[in-house]
């Protein structure tokens, strides 16, 4: 049986092809998840930010 906790998990937006997630990692690290049909993007919170901002130049 194993320790670790499963991370809490919430889901940011999503339509029938894409979704956006975050997860509550349990060493207290927030990642974000981009899935785009088979492929999904792991991100770091400063990661997140840079890419965030990105999008909004476009």
């Amino acid at each position: 049986m194993s320790d670790q906790k499963e991370p809490k998990t919430e889901t940011i937006a999503e339509t029938e092809n894409y979704a956006i997630w975050t997860a509550d990692e349990p060493d207290g690290e927030k990642t974000y998840h981009l899935e785009l049909n088979n492929v999904t993007v792991h991100f770091f919170q400063e990661e997140w930010t840079e890419f965030v901002d990105l999008v909004k130049k476009l």
